[in-house]
């Protein structure tokens, strides 16, 4: 469904770099973040990873084993890898996005919550329309290499200090507290409700509001309203609650109790 393309696609219309890490069960945490080697004179020194990029894609991150998947931990969270106690920064801007197979498959190691509660969003990526699909065939028909975005059009449109500067205008976007009661209440409510055995935590509540301040600034405003949370409330935290098995068994997904949530939680006027 064209996830490398997609995050191939950002990072060249950012102008960043792009690297992809194919997540298999006998990757090691060094093969993501790097490791110290022996130099002829014979001093050691850091040899990077491949987590040392703009745009990292993890793909099939849940094909690996948890100690692997644990080596995005710190870089995810602090913007760094220590290594042999000595701390070496990312690039900035740092963005991980990662794909993972349905928890049925074969092979599949479930993600940890902790590292879950490090990406902002979770989308869901299904298949195409009949119509998207037949378009997918006529353009691969007519040349296009999907991996090749320059070929097939691709140009940067904004660079890392564009990035940065949008950032700081997010940051500046403002919250009233009867919509930062909101949020806190929504997160709350999912940590309440008999659906689920676990619901968001504070990072997740963090999230929900740096996401609204985004859309906020994507739809041309400089305050946040109610209905930036509930747009962006499903992606924020689908991925940072858990339904109870028995219910799962029964077709309840996570969005299904978001959906129950927002409907319950009064909105601020």
């Amino acid at each position: 469904t064209a996830k490398t393309l997609v995050a191939k696609t950002l990072a060249a219309s950012l102008a960043l770099e792009f690297t992809r890490i194919q997540f298999t069960p006998d990757l090691m945490p060094s093969d993501v973040t790097g490791q110290m080697v022996l130099d002829p004179d014979g001093s050691f020194r850091f040899r990077q990873g491949p987590v040392f990029t703009n745009v990292l894609l993890a793909d099939e991150i849940n094909r690996t084993p948890p100690k692997t998947q644990a080596s995005l931990l710190e870089a995810m969270e602090e913007h760094q890898v220590s290594m042999e106690g000595t701390s070496f920064a990312l690039p900035d801007p740092f963005i991980v996005i990662a794909t993972q197979n349905p928890i049925e498959y074969e092979g599949t190691y479930p993600l940890p919550e902790a590292q879950l509660d490090r990406f902002l969003f979770k989308l869901h990526v299904g298949y195409p329309t009949a119509e998207q699909e037949a378009e997918v065939l006529v353009r691969h028909d007519q040349g296009l290499d999907p991996h090749d975005v320059a070929a097939a059009g691709v140009r940067a449109i904004a660079g890392p200090a564009e990035l940065a500067a949008a950032r700081a205008q997010i940051a500046a976007i403002r919250v009233e507290r009867p919509v930062v009661d909101y949020m806190v209440a929504v997160v709350r409510a999912t940590r309440d409700s008999p659906a689920l055995t676990l619901g968001a935590s504070p990072r997740g509540a963090a999230a929900l509001l740096r996401a609204a301040k985004s859309w906020a600034w994507l739809s041309g405003r400089d305050y946040v309203t109610p209905d930036e949370v509930k747009a962006i409330a499903k992606p924020a935290l689908r991925h940072r609650i858990a339904v109870r098995p028995e219910l799962e068994l029964e077709g309840t997904t996570p969005d299904v109790v978001l959906d129950s949530v927002l409907a319950m939680v009064p909105v601020p006027r």
